[in-house]
């Protein structure tokens, strides 16, 4: 029974009075909400109150019901009929909308507001991007609890000179432990990569090398729809070039993962979903871009949707020339003699990348699926210029050495995945998924320099430096997660992973004036790595009124191996460790609210990069090498955010403070003895890692999202924090590093068919474990016209406009200095054209929900 009193529709037609109307008796029945009314008439007002007068006996024998009950229901999308999850439901006392009790909807929509007593409310439910629903509800003494059912909320729609824009799903959603980025709706990445899409991802940074970082650390773990890459370790590379921005879907970004992902990543984990169509029938889209100075870009995506079988697969092709200019001027005193070296020089980089995609996905059963993937890519770059160094010694004439360097990569990347999915129908939320993968890459890299002119007796021979990479990874992961009684939920998972390494580093030098090389063995190595990841995981998460819980534990083993042939090694690391992870959130019943505390224990395993000990040269005078004494590192990750409401504005910030051990530091020094046999008076110089002591970092996030108009939205984000490094013996220095970030996006759509968005981007100065960089900024301007009934869509996007971006960094130690300079190509125009196929359309309005900190730069 779901009201204390009934009325029969006869009475229900009678009172459908026109005319100025008032509420009348709130506890009435709330299926004729447009009833319950007084008129103005004396006679309509005399009836109404009879009517109480024969209800009063009703509502004395309420009083021996049950003093409180239960308000139940599952909060759905009204246009996709999609749950909605972590939503806001009220229950607000009548008249006077006081708030008697709240609570979050569930991640499939569910609520439940408990400790109710009988009498008629209103239920109040809300979500960013969908307008405010408010319902009349009454509950009974007879009913220990109340179920509504399923209760929709609508799209946001706007009105724009008569024409309806209803709003598309949120660029950003929200949920208990990640962020979810609708990177489609963004406009700025257009004709780019997935570093593209990266650089516009909020507490995201990407580098000029292409290293990805999050709130200052670049210790990331980055995936491709869930599953580990070549990109992991926030060394994006190549993998990340070949990933088309048109291609992607969403990012998800978690800045304190729980205990169901990987421990490495102690900065977080990016995982970036690829499309994948699934609509009936035939769906795809085309896309054609090209951009100024010889870029181009094209991609076509199908899927075929046929009863229990969904084929898909796309192919991307890109071709870009991108230009650069540098110079650096590095000092250093070496036996009682300053030495200097002043470089600079023009660089052209010619990309070409290639990828594909290709699987289906099999409904088994309506509670089964099984998908196949198969992702073939290929990398074909030539990076070449010419430099001019000043070479200067005390008390000595300069001198000049020109040269011609180029660097060619040619890299194989392919991915290959099946998954496996079940459900019950008769066990809401109960799910086993499985999933098996491999990746193969296979990578041969070639720098070669020549010495052009110079002094007499300058060796103006080529020397190159081949390395090959041969890399095989197996990955294997089980999760399943049940519901429990009383909003209660467990999760288990096991994943086990293997990486297999192997590859050469020759050094070569051309012989006299033909165009046959030479190995030279004291300079060239082999090299072999493995590592063995094995791991299980619990999770426990349970909901209480306003309260939710999410606590869990990772058991990770860890054997790593490997060995330098004609350098340093064998060597091999073998550690087990606990990672424990909590998450506590509450809704505040006062306003739209909702606070977040979260605690994760993580680790930085160094990669083989920085393990194996062999240089790999970025140009004659500079290398890196790793260091096979290295460590890993550990981090206690805490965070505290809150999220609100205030009329139309959204506000979201929070404060995280971030402590690590054992510290992983990058450092610069002049490698001495190749500077006498080899430099012939330049300096040369090398960077490795290092163990470094304790590192910690915290900081603040806050965005705010406006409607300023109808047709103007406006989003600002930034971060502000501050890193120090204690030194690990006393003979090092200790640094405090404070940076921030800030970025400004408007959203305006001045037509129903056109949507344009202007970027400010923003990164502070910020200081390194021995330098500074200077800040950087940046304008990005895009536009989006609609065409054809929707069938078709123009894009415009043109990225620094006013040409702001470069870097300049600074370095300093003990009777060493360093300065640098980058300007590379960044003010680019883009000139895209879009067809969409079967059901397929373009986003039809750009949200810019609220985000956290961070912006173009990253934080």
């Amino acid at each position: 029974m779901a009201a204390a009193v009934h009325l029969t529709e006869p009475l229900g037609k009678l009172w459908r009075m026109r005319g100025p109307l008032t509420k009348c008796a709130p506890f009435l029945h709330p299926s004729l909400p447009d009833c319950m009314v007084l008129a103005t008439f004396p006679y309509r007002a005399l009836l109404c109150s009879g009517l109480l007068l024969t209800l009063f006996p009703l509502g004395l024998q309420a009083q021996n019901r049950p003093a409180s009950g239960v308000v139940s229901g599952t909060l759905l999308d009204g246009a996709n009929r999609q749950p909605l999850p972590f939503a806001s439901v009220l229950l607000l006392h009548l008249p006077d909308s006081a708030v008697i009790t709240g609570a979050q909807t569930a991640e499939n929509g569910a609520f439940r507001l408990e400790s109710v007593k009988p009498g008629s409310y209103a239920l109040k439910a809300s979500v960013l991007g969908y307008g405010v629903l408010r319902r009349a509800v009454t509950l009974s003494g007879e009913t220990a609890e109340l179920p509504l059912g399923t209760v929709t909320l609508q799209p946001t729609t706007t009105q724009l000179k008569g024409v309806t824009v209803t709003a598309q799903r949120a660029a950003v959603e929200e949920s208990l432990d990640k962020k979810v980025i609708n990177v489609e709706k963004d406009l700025s990445s257009v004709g780019g990569t997935a570093v593209n899409v990266l650089q516009n991802v909020p507490s995201v940074a990407v580098a000029p090398d292409g290293t990805v970082s999050m709130r200052g650390s670049s210790n990331i773990t980055i995936l491709v729809d869930g599953k580990p890459t070549s990109a992991s370790s926030g060394a994006g590379g190549n993998r990340l070039e070949q990933i088309p921005a048109s291609s992607i879907e969403k990012v998800e970004v978690v800045t304190n993962p729980s205990a169901r992902y990987d421990a490495a990543g102690g900065g977080g984990v990016i995982n970036i979903i690829l499309k994948k169509q699934k609509k009936d029938g035939w769906n795809g889209q085309a896309t054609a871009t090209v951009g100024t100075r010889d870029k181009y870009n094209g991609s076509l995506s199908l899927n075929r949707r046929a009863g229990k079988l969904n084929v898909f697969g796309s192919v991307d092709m890109r071709d870009a020339n991108f230009r650069s200019r540098m110079w650096s001027d590095q000092q250093t005193v070496l036996e009682g003699q300053t030495l200097s070296t002043f470089q600079e020089g023009t660089n052209l980089r010619h990309a070409k990348n290639y990828s594909g995609r290709l699987g289906f996905d099999l409904n088994l059963t309506p509670a089964q699926t099984l998908t196949l993937t198969l992702q073939p890519g290929f990398n074909r770059s030539r990076n070449g210029g010419m430099q001019l160094a000043t070479l200067r010694t005390a008390g000595e004439t300069d001198r000049q050495l020109g040269s011609t360097f180029g660097v060619s990569e040619n890299v194989d990347n392919h991915d290959a995945s099946l998954d496996y999915r079940r459900t019950w129908e008769a066990h809401k939320g109960r799910e086993l998924t499985a999933s098996a993968s491999f990746t193969y890459l296979d990578a041969n890299v070639l720098v070669a320099q020549r010495n052009t002119s110079g002094p007499t007796g300058t060796d103006l021979r080529e020397w190159q430096q081949d390395l090959h990479v041969d890399l095989r990874s197996w990955d294997g992961q089980v999760d399943y997660v049940h519901p429990l009684a009383n909003k209660a939920r467990f999760e288990a998972g096991l994943k086990a992973q293997r990486q297999n390494n192997n590859g050469t580093d020759n050094f070569l030098r051309q012989v006299g004036e033909t165009r046959s090389y030479e190995r030279l063995a004291d300079r060239s190595y082999a090299y072999d790595f493995a590592e063995y990841n094995q791991a299980g995981y619990v999770n426990y998460q349970q909901e209480w009124a306003k309260w939710r819980v999410l606590a869990g534990l990772r058991v990770q083993y860890t054997n790593t191996q490997g060995e330098v042939v004609n350098g340093k090694g064998p060597f091999k690391l073998e550690y087990l460790n606990l990672f424990p992870s909590a998450t506590l959130a509450r809704t505040l019943a006062t306003a739209d609210q909702r606070v977040q505390l979260s605690y994760s224990r993580r680790l930085n395993s160094p990669n083989f990069m920085q393990l194996l000990a062999f240089p790999l040269y970025q140009d004659q005078r500079y290398y890196r090498i790793g260091d096979p004494a290295l460590r890993p590192e550990y981090i206690n990750a805490l965070e505290l955010g809150h999220q609100m409401t205030l009329g139309q504005a959204n506000i979201s910030s929070t404060l995280f403070y971030r402590q690590t051990t054992n510290a992983i530091q990058q450092l610069r020094r002049v490698d001495a003895t190749a500077t006498q046999l080899y430099g012939g008076g330049a300096v040369i110089t090398a960077s490795y890692n290092t163990n470094f002591g304790q590192a910690l970092s915290y900081g603040a996030e806050l965005s705010v999202n406006q409607p300023v108009t109808k047709w103007w939205r406006l989003t600002a984000n930034g971060s502000l924090f501050e890193s120090s490094v204690t030194a690990a013996t006393g003979t090092e220095s200790s640094r405090r590093t404070v940076s921030g970030t800030a970025r400004v996006m408007n959203s305006f759509t001045p037509t129903p068919k056109l949507d344009v968005q202007l970027t400010g981007n923003y990164r502070a100065a910020a200081l390194t474990t021995q330098g500074r960089i200077a800040p950087v900024s940046s304008i990005d301007m895009a536009l989006r016209q609609r065409l054809f009934n929707d069938r078709a869509a123009l894009t415009l996007r043109v990225s620094d406009v006013f040409n702001t971006q470069r870097q300049r960094s600074t370095a300093f130690a003990p009777g060493y200095e360093f300065s640098n300079y980058n300007k590379w190509e960044s003010r680019v125009g883009y000139l895209g054209f879009s067809w969409y196929m079967g059901s397929n359309k373009p986003p039809k309005k750009i949200e810019n929900q609220p985000q956290g900190g961070g912006g173009g730069f990253g934080g």
